[in-house]
């Protein structure tokens, strides 16, 4: 008894939190104070791999067995882009009428929404996809493409080969991304690949940009990993067409090296969803890495697919420290098929948990909130740009359905919750882009705060001097573009990040400095998260010497830009030329899949004329007004070459409209009746109801 009275408040504290986890004590000063602790996070992530979830495909979808992986390896030399000979011919077109069908695998395209999920896709029975004839499956290749990001669709012809992109799931644009498998391959023989079905207008192959390639027997024999090959490369535009919009053919030819060997061939170097929860794994199984890095599951995505998040930061030693840390959001992969976004974030993680003084500097100045794949549901079926919504999910950061669009919904939501926490400092999303060369920044500049202007630009002129020879900074946009205003970076803006950028990075490789002419390599896109890092030490440094330089600098730069500006006219719009474009959009326009989800606007079409809706008295008494209205003027003689048209208006009035079938005719709606003959197309938000008499159909839009 005696001893228990001795005992201080605080041991009582202390002795009384050992009975539950939830409680410990905050000291200040000599006054304790008992807290409850953080909630752990909804879904815990194991650390064996053997427990990480399998992966889900839609149900309609083709899956081989084979787990397919690729070593990483980087050449001992930069690789140099191709040079043009000015002989790089147009291939003929084949087409199925002429060309011997060897492929074809479109199972996954004849659905017009994502339904359903299951590990392993499709329970059927795989279908054959080979169908050349008996006397040519010696001398045919044998392709594939139904494994993780793999997205060819069709291979038609002998030697020469066109193939067909699967476009984006549940939609009918977006070709880009190709990754596929040959076999059966002949050494010695000079094989033509003709891709007929992209979408856009440039591309870097007429900058130079080659094409990779990946042999198993070189990374088993002698441990090389993807080459960048191909001869008699180009790009142009064919004679095909698709809604309208022009078709785009990218052409190579290529020697493989081996006979009877497998080959990979692929836009860019792949980086799947299994990749991505094979290192996630080595990062749970490190013990170094447990005190600062937790790992969770932010949400799940349409599939069922797991969306990782890692919470990066040094343990606080009092909660006033913990709270005063800011915080960085990170994220990628939002566009499927921009698997340098990956490379590049696998860069800053090994960065950012490793044992250096500046990763350790970084801890434990910020709060770190990282989701490595946004889209992990675009990137396990091969989608070039969208999720199994059939929209780009980088235009629909504003979107309010949660359950259409999880993986950006539940991103935004974290970073409001985080900053009712804490300072949110910055925000950066990776991303690829498919016709300018280098690394680049997109920003957010506002009009209205002219005096810190050059803030904004601060950060991605230190990444150029950081990154000399990768990172071009007359590259980097700040202005704010409507059509980009449901994008990460601008939501994000938009909720108070005051530095908000998008990182792109380039599939082809640099033009810069000594590495000027030559591929990036996944080492070299890796380097890029190392340097973001470093920029980010840089930025905030307490000395503020090295952003005044910025400042002073940005403002010659100003100056310079004006001088050229008043004495040269525009540019000559050539491929150089490109940094006015924010994205990689050119010829398959993401804005064109913004939205509603495929799935909703299919219920919407189907429930529009079924649905029977609850109206009022005054609406039901003004609906038998217009039903005598109509019958009476059914009764009407038409005179001449006039009609009269009841309609009803939103304003509560009716309008009669004597309309003639003069197309020049000044009421609009005598031209619409005169262009349309006996159908009449009119948007709802305008007109509630519409009679006309002769039997005139009505289509409400």
């Amino acid at each position: 008894m005696l001893i228990c009275a001795l005992m201080s408040p605080i041991d009582t504290l202390q002795k009384e939190a050992l009975r539950t986890r939830q409680l410990f004590i905050d000291i200040n000063g000599s006054h304790p104070n008992p807290r409850l602790r953080e909630p752990l996070g909804l879904f815990a992530v194991p650390s064996t791999l053997s427990s990480f979830p399998a992966v889900r495909w839609p149900i309609e979808c083709e899956v081989i067995k084979e787990n397919i992986r690729h070593m990483e390896w980087d050449p001992p030399e930069a690789e140099p882009f191709y040079q043009f000979t000015g002989h790089e011919r147009t291939p003929m077109a084949v087409g199925e009428e002429k060309g011997n069908i060897v492929f074809c695998s479109d199972s996954a395209t004849k659905t017009p929404y994502f339904t359903g999920s299951r590990v392993g896709g499709s329970r059927k029975p795989l279908k054959t996809t080979t169908f050349c004839a008996k006397g040519q499956r010696d001398s045919a290749l044998e392709f594939e493409s139904r494994f993780e990001s793999g997205n060819l669709q069709k291979a038609v012809g002998l030697h020469e080969y066109e193939l067909t992109l699967r476009h984006d799931l549940y939609t009918t644009k977006h070709t880009q991304w190709f990754y596929f498998r040959v076999k059966k391959v002949k050494a010695g023989v000079t094989y033509r690949f003709t891709i007929i079905n992209l979408l856009k207008s440039n591309s870097l192959y007429n900058a130079g940009m080659r094409p990779l390639l990946y042999s198993e027997r070189a990374a088993k024999e002698q441990g090389e990993g993807w080459k960048r090959v191909g001869a008699n490369i180009k790009y142009y535009r064919n004679n095909g067409s698709q809604d309208g919009k022009a078709l785009y053919s990218l052409t190579w030819t290529l020697e493989f090296p081996h006979e009877g060997d497998t080959y990979y061939l692929a836009h860019c170097y792949p980086y799947t969803y299994s990749d991505l929860q094979h290192y996630l794994q080595r990062v749970a199984c490190q013990p170094t890495t447990a005190g600062y890095c937790k790992l969770r599951v932010l949400c799940r995505s349409l599939a069922g697919n797991a969306v990782y998040i890692l919470t990066v930061t040094a343990p606080s030693m009092t909660r006033e420290q913990k709270r005063a840390k800011r915080a960085v959001v990170v994220t990628a992969r939002v566009h499927p098929g921009e698997t340098n976004s990956s490379w590049m974030m696998q860069g800053f993680l090994d960065f950012l948990l490793g044992d250096s003084p500046d990763a350790c500097l970084l801890r434990e100045t910020f709060v770190f909130k990282v989701v490595p794949m946004l889209n992990p549901d675009g990137v396990v079926v091969g989608n070039y740009r969208c999720s199994l919504s059939g929209r780009d999910l980088n235009r629909n950061y504003h979107s309010l359905l949660r359950e259409a669009f999880p993986c950006i919904w539940h991103t935004r939501n974290m970073v409001k919750r985080l900053l009712t926490e804490r300072d949110v400092v910055l925000y950066c999303d990776f991303h690829g882009h498919s016709r300018k060369n280098n690394v680049f920044m997109y920003g957010c500049e506002s009009k209205d705060r002219a005096s810190v202007r050059f803030q904004d630009r601060v950060f991605a002129l230190m990444m150029s001097k950081n990154a000399t020879d990768k990172f071009s900074f007359r590259s980097c946009r700040f202005k704010v573009h409507k059509s980009k205003e449901g994008t990460g970076r601008v939501v994000m803006w938009r909720l108070g990040i005051k530095h908000s950028y998008t990182m792109e990075s380039t599939f082809g490789g640099s033009t810069l400095g000594g590495r000027s002419g030559t591929h990036f390599t996944t080492r070299d896109l890796k380097s890029m998260g190392y340097y973001f890092c470093d920029t980010l030490l840089d930025y905030y440094d307490p000395d503020p010497t090295k952003i005044s330089r910025c400042l002073s600098e940005l403002e010659d730069l100003q100056r310079q830009e004006m001088k050229q500006k008043l004495v040269k006219d525009d540019s000559d719009g050539h491929l150089g030329d490109l940094s006015d474009a924010e994205s990689s959009t050119s010829g398959s326009n993401s804005t064109e899949s913004d939205g509603l989800p495929a799935h909703l606007l299919n219920i919407s079409d189907k429930s529009h004329n079924k649905r029977k809706t609850l109206k009022s008295r005054k609406e039901r008494n003004r609906s038998r007004q217009v039903h005598v209205e109509d019958k009476e003027s059914k009764n009407t003689q038409i005179h001449g070459k006039f009609r009269h048209v009841t309609l009803t208006v939103l304003q509560d009035s009716y309008l009669e409209v004597m309309t003639a079938p003069d197309r020049n005719s000044a009421s609009p709606f005598s031209r619409l009746l005169s262009a349309s003959g006996r159908r009449v197309t009119v948007h709802s938000s305008i007109v509630q109801y519409i009679k006309a008499i002769d039997s005139l159909s009505v289509k409400l839009i």
